[in-house]
């Protein structure tokens, strides 16, 4: 093992990368080696014992490693690639990190300085493809810019609201040498992560909330990148305000907790929808107004105001205008508002988001639950199985689809950290190698991903990543040999018109055990809770490969462009909580 911690020792370029990763607290990266980043990889040969590299089969199966890496660990993902296609397999990634506000850092191989510029072979504008889609993207030409420069990067993409960060490493700064010399970065001028509280503002939103009737607080990402789930618990209980989450804030407060009255938007619970425009007023917190949360913008929460905390102050007034805005880490904002806040009852209102979730427990879940003998299985009571067995206690994964948003109205979350999904892009092919990097932060956490037969073939090469290191994931297949939600969406607004969405899939099991991870197929109910029992208690990789029921769709659902409280339970059934009727 090579010492680092000495100063003024003359070491290469590709060593100092590897020293300053070390020093920024990085002790697993995710990549594919190449030749333009081949000078790395051999000084990696020797950390090896410090710096643990795992070889991933594509590079985009990289970068959503390490996101799910990041997203269950709270660190910074680091991921390293090589030139050219190897620099452009992790866009996608990227992209993905950019909207779900990921914390990594990704290292790309470049050709030598002499030939930037030539179209020389497997040279990329890593930096001008780059920039758009991350926080920073700079490129080191030069062996003593590196330790700077990775200083810079973990210090960027892991403060305010996280992001990726992209070092594209010419060839020649990797080979030449420097005096080793590391300094953390904590200040760069014009970049402010930690905005002061304007306490005034803070104090303003207070007296809105004091006298509110009919208050909501909504949930985003951003309680959990700050680790404000305490505060989130203390303002909520104290002013007894019900608590409604997106898809990336689930897991922030316990799904049996009193006041989390389930999720927002398009595939959300029907009490949130409902009274969002019924409240009086919302408290926004680390969420963006996505529009799949909003729905129609000119029709949402009519007679709300609005106290927006965010700690990116571009995404205030960007969708819905606040009248409050808080610009303001979340949990430091929650904090300086507990105290301001009063004691509060709100029984009325409470009440009211369980009763318009007790219609949907009776109309949508009791039918995706408890479907007749006889029936085909659908994702809804696979998930809900899968939750039950486990204690509600795991880390859930999912790809993108109708396995997704079923994964968010089923599974049940009493750790924060726990939903592990790609949002703002909705990425297919997210959830196998994330799931592998949430195994390996976590590694005596349960992680179960939920996958459909599409998005798990998109990334399917990453079970040889799980084969060689042994990465104890459990994954499902919700298998209907369709493109399942797009299947849904040609269903009720294409005339049933299923062009291009039927599957003809491959044996998964058989697949599975060419990679030596055990699997098994479910087609019928009796023998769902047996081969969830089998898949837990073995502690290696497992696959279960369950026939869906291909009609199954996913209910509630607001119609893209419509209000928040147009809701259809089902084909053609849309919810009047006035009197529910057929409409």
């Amino acid at each position: 093992m090579k010492q680092d911690n000495i100063t003024n020792q003359r070491i290469s370029g590709a060593e100092a990368l590897v020293r300053s990763l070390l020093e920024a607290g990085a002790d697993t990266v995710f990549g594919y080696p190449g030749g333009a980043i081949l000078p790395v990889y051999d000084c990696l040969y020797d950390y090896a014992d410090r710096l643990r590299h795992i070889l991933v089969r594509h590079e985009q199966g990289a970068v959503h490693a390490a996101q799910g890496f990041a997203r269950v660990s709270g660190r910074t993902g680091v991921v390293i690639v090589t030139s050219g296609p190897g620099a452009a397999n992790v866009i996608t990634g990227l992209s993905d990190a950019m909207a779900d506000s990921t914390p990594l850092v990704v290292v790309t191989g470049q050709v030598g300085q002499q030939y930037l510029g030539s179209d020389a072979f497997q040279e990329t504008d890593v930096v001008g493809i780059t920039q758009p889609i991350t926080k920073w993207a700079y490129q080191v030409r030069r062996a003593e810019d590196i330790p700077a420069a990775v200083a810079r990067a973990f210090y960027i993409a892991s403060t305010g609201r996280p992001g990726p960060v992209v070092l594209d490493i010419a060839k020649d700064a990797q080979i030449g040498t420097l005096d080793w010399l590391y300094e953390p970065v904590n200040f760069i001028r014009s970049y402010n992560p930690s905005p002061e509280i304007d306490t005034k503002l803070i104090a303003e939103a207070a007296e809105i909330i004091n006298a509110a009737t009919r208050p909501m607080i909504l949930v985003g990402q951003g309680v959990t990148i700050s680790g404000a789930e305490d505060a989130l618990r203390n303002l909520a209980e104290k002013a007894s305000i019900p608590v409604c989450s997106t898809l990336l804030g689930l897991s922030a407060l316990p799904s049996d907790h009193r006041l989390m009255k389930g999720m927002l938007g398009m595939h959300g619970n029907l009490g949130p929808n409902i009274n969002t425009n019924r409240a009086d007023v919302i408290v926004a917190v680390g969420m963006r107004f996505d529009d799949r949360v909003t729905g129609n913008t000119e029709l949402y929460a009519p007679d709300a105001k609005i106290i927006h905390i965010d700690i990116d102050q571009s995404e205030f007034d960007k969708t819905v205008r606040s009248t409050v805005a808080v610009h303001a880490d979340a949990r430091e904002a929650l904090e300086a508002l507990l105290p301001l806040v009063t004691d509060a009852g709100h029984n009325e209102w409470i009440d009211s988001f369980d009763r318009h979730n007790r219609v949907e427990d009776r109309e949508v879940a009791a039918v995706e639950l408890n479907r007749p003998e006889g029936s085909k299985l659908t994702m809804g009571e696979v998930i809900s199985r899968v939750s039950e067995a486990i204690g509600d206690r795991a880390v859930a994964v999912t790809d993108v689809g109708q396995n997704q948003m079923m994964s968010a109205r089923y599974f049940r979350f009493t750790r924060p950290r726990s939903f592990i999904t790609s949002g703002g892009l909705g990425t297919m092919g997210f959830g196998l190698p994330a799931a592998i990097g949430a195994k390996i932060a976590a590694p005596h956490r349960q992680v179960c991903l939920f996958c459909g037969d599409g998005g798990f073939q998109m990334t399917i090469q990453e079970l040889g990543t799980i084969m060689q290191y042994g990465v104890g994931v459990k994954m499902i297949i919700l298998n209907n040999n369709f493109l399942g939600n797009v299947r849904q969406w040609q269903n009720l607004f294409y005339n049933r018109r299923f062009s291009q969405t039927p599957m003809l899939n491959p044996d998964f099991v058989r697949i599975a055990a060419a990679y030596g991870i055990c699997g098994e197929d479910v087609s019928e109910r009796e023998q769902l809770d047996a081969a969830i029992g089998r898949m837990l208690a073995d502690d290696r990789p497992y696959l279960l490969n369950v026939r869906i029921d291909e009609t199954d769709m996913v209910f509630p659902m607001i119609p893209a462009g419509s209000a928040v409280d147009r809701i259809f339970l089902s084909e053609g059934r849309i919810y009047n909580p006035d009197n529910w009727s057929e409409q």
